[in-house]
């Protein structure tokens, strides 16, 4: 018999079925709501909220010379921004900021409504924190999940932050257009003028922008943005942050005028991307573009400029000189010409053929402390970003010899010393270069030559004076000043390659050295940075010092990161290093870099000009400051045609530059150490000179170490 269904147990089955209806929906929201609250972070990180700010580069004066900046953001207290600006932010964004509690239901029910008419979500209902959860932690995109997470995460700032720490972080937090975060930013860029100087239109201004920063940007749509700014102006006076008369007076004032594009090659470019190249991988390139670093560097940005425009104008000259010698055009404009080959018969061009274009670098630094002041690293950053101060290596010529000469007053040589300057020939027997001895002249050094290049089991090497001509036996002094090839190859020879090396790499040369006598000449390749740094050792009296370019680094609250911390290295002794520094002395007092002379100040220098006139190189050194210039063509080509330039011409321009730049430098000479006598030496024979000759030369030596005889 069928069981009857009574009224009783329908009601329990829908009751079962709300409850589970009931639960379901419980369940539901409480994913819902999960997933809601696992997408905020945690509030207190506001606590630790540091927007994206600019890193700042200073030079050795504290001039502002740079910034590494992802936005345009400056941070500011409340305090210093102007009650103008913070009123019209209140009045046009969230007039009830003070009250509520991190939302408004009116605000929320009018934006439904309508969204819900237009069919659209356009219409915006969020308050000041509800902007600032979403400016820091949220998307921009209009969703009704990140409305909610909105809602939520303003409530719990409210909680946390008190009003006025909201507003500072907003006002510090915002987009005013044209890459401007924050209303510090803002200012700059379109007014130039700091906060506490805005007027209470240029406030308004500012906060018309708000809503849409480029439709209401004042440079490309002036009347647009005269009549949002008016706007605020009038909501302002209803709601009576200022009076009838402030409103009239504001409304008065002229709309900000675009500033002129100009374009200008800042100074230090090639010295901001070594900062740069050196910090990034320290720190990271969020921290180094985004944390608001404060970097304080060695660089003088007034000496660097005038570096840069007198290197620049004096290439130029020299561009328009070799031009004018292979017969083609030359456009000082042309940034794009390249380095063609020099014709070794030097014939007219074709007139539409583009000029060779020289090259250059130039650096500047503390003997002492190894402070770099001023780096060029090329003619043109935007050309070429390549530093040929720091990352080319070249051959150094005869700036080489100071570190042979080095090495042959360490063997008991002294200035005076007589040393060959006679043809010489050096062969390759499979293992070793050696020197040929003509055996007390059995055979000519010309018919010996032609027995060995006769050979396929050697290779010979015959070196020349630039000039061709040599003088016999002179003084180690005059083989310096006049730059002699065939001493320096002697001495090598006499010496030992080895010592050489050794002594280039006390001074600071890390560079691969071959084991060849032509190393005397400068046929290896060095960095200007690194070379100049080691022959900076000699006028410091034997003290190496490396260089460096960054004093300190501070974070934004101006905790010191990392400061420089000097390292001194005593290599050589103080009275070699004087005796190689007085002889470097002559090479511009009598010798091949005397247009330097011209300073009227004590400088030790040497000339380099490298094999065809390749690499043309001028070090020049006081007591406190020394300077590397040098020039020739990235790819190498010979200036031994057309405009044949030597380490002499590069000299003049080393020169100009550094007439400006030693203004305020003492003229000082070099410490004389203890240990040093002088005497007056005959300049040929290198023995004391009588008192009745007219052509002595008082000369510094060891004490102990003088010639002893007429």
């Amino acid at each position: 018999m069928a069981k009857v269904r009574t009224p009783l147990s329908k009601s329990k089955l829908l009751i079962t079925a709300v409850l589970v209806a009931l639960v379901i929906f419980i369940l539901a929201g409480a994913v819902f709501m999960r997933y809601i609250l696992s997408g905020l972070p945690p509030v207190y990180e506001m606590e630790e909220y540091t927007p994206s700010l600019t890193t700042k580069v200073y030079d050795r004066n504290n001039e502002l010379i740079h910034e590494f900046s992802i936005e345009k953001r400056m941070m500011v207290p409340l305090e210093e921004i102007p009650v103008d600006l913070q009123n019209a932010v209140v009045a046009m964004e969230d007039r009830n900021f003070f009250a509520h509690p991190g939302f408004s239901i009116r605000g929320i029910f009018r934006a439904l409504v309508n969204d819900a008419i237009t069919g659209q979500a356009k219409q915006g209902a969020s308050t000041l924190t509800q902007q600032l959860s979403r400016g820091v932690f949220l998307t921009q995109k209009k969703k009704l999940i990140r409305k909610i997470r909105e809602i939520i995460l303003a409530i719990q700032i409210e909680h946390q932050f008190s009003k006025r720490e909201i507003l500072q972080l907003y006002l510090n937090q915002i987009y005013l257009g044209s890459g401007s975060y924050g209303v510090k930013a803002a200012a700059k860029k379109y007014f130039n003028k700091e906060l506490q100087d805005l007027t209470t239109g240029e406030a308004a201004l500012l906060v018309g922008l708000i809503p849409a920063p480029g439709r209401y940007n004042p440079f490309a749509s002036p009347e647009l943005s005269r009549q949002r700014r008016d706007l605020v102006l009038d909501v302002m006076h209803e709601q009576n942050y200022i009076t009838k008369e402030e409103l009239e007076k504001a409304k008065a004032e002229p709309m900000p005028q675009k500033p002129e594009i100009t374009v200008e090659n800042k100074p230090g470019r090639y010295f901001i991307e070594h900062i740069r190249r050196i910090l990034e991988p320290k720190y990271g390139m969020d921290v180094l573009w985004k944390a608001g670093l404060n970097i304080y560097t060695t660089i003088d940005i007034n000496q660097q400029k005038i570096a840069e425009q007198t290197m620049n104008k004096w290439l130029n000259d020299f561009d328009e000189q070799v031009a004018k010698g292979l017969g083609i055009e030359f456009d000082p404009e042309d940034s794009e010409a390249d380095t063609t080959q020099i014709d070794e018969e030097a014939t007219p061009r074709d007139p539409s053929e583009k000029a060779p274009r020289l090259q250059g670098a130039f650096m500047v630094r503390d003997v002492k402390s190894g402070a770099v002041r001023v780096m060029v690293g090329g003619r043109e950053y935007d050309e070429s970003k390549f530093n040929r101060a720091t990352q080319a290596k070249r051959q150094p010529g005869s700036s080489f010899k100071p570190y042979v000469w080095m090495a042959a007053l360490q063997k008991g040589y002294t200035p005076a010393t007589l040393v060959k300057d006679l043809p010489t020939m050096f062969y390759y027997d499979g293992k070793n270069w050696k020197a040929f001895d003509e055996n007390s002249d059995l055979y000519s050094l010309d018919l010996a030559r032609q027995s060995f290049i006769a050979s396929k089991d050697f290779n010979v090497w015959v070196p020349q004076n630039y000039g061709g001509k040599s003088e016999g036996w002179i003084t180690l002094r005059k083989g310096l000043e006049k730059s002699k090839n065939l001493v320096a190859v002697n001495l090598i020879d006499a010496v030992g390659i080895m010592d050489v090396i050794h002594v280039a790499r006390k001074a600071g040369i890390t560079a691969n050295l071959p084991r060849v006598p032509a190393l005397a000449l400068g046929v290896s390749v060095v960095q200007m940075d690194e070379h100049l740094a080691a022959l900076s050792t000699f006028a410091n009296g034997g003290i190496h010092t490396d260089n460096y370019y960054i004093e300190r680094v501070e974070d934004a609250n101006g905790r010191i990161l990392e400061q420089h911390i000097p390292i001194e290295e005593a290599q050589f002794s103080p009275q070699h290093s004087y005796l190689l520094t007085y002889m470097m002395k002559g090479v511009v007092q009598r010798g091949s870099g005397a247009y330097v002379n011209r300073l009227g100040r004590p400088i030790a220098g040497k000339t380099g000009t490298t094999q065809s006139h390749r690499d043309m190189w001028f070090v020049g050194m006081t007591p406190h400051t020394a300077a590397a210039a040098w020039m020739g063509y990235d790819d190498d080509t010979s200036h031994e045609n057309g405009a044949r330039f030597t380490g002499s011409t590069t000299a003049r321009w080393w020169t100009d530059i550094m007439e400006q730049i030693l203004k305020e430098e003492p003229n000082e000479d070099f410490a004389v150490p203890e240990g040093i006598s002088f005497a007056y030496v005959n300049p040929i024979t290198g023995k004391l000179a009588t008192p009745a000759e007219r052509n002595k030369f008082l000369e510094a030596f060891i004490t102990g170490t003088e010639p002893q005889s007429f």
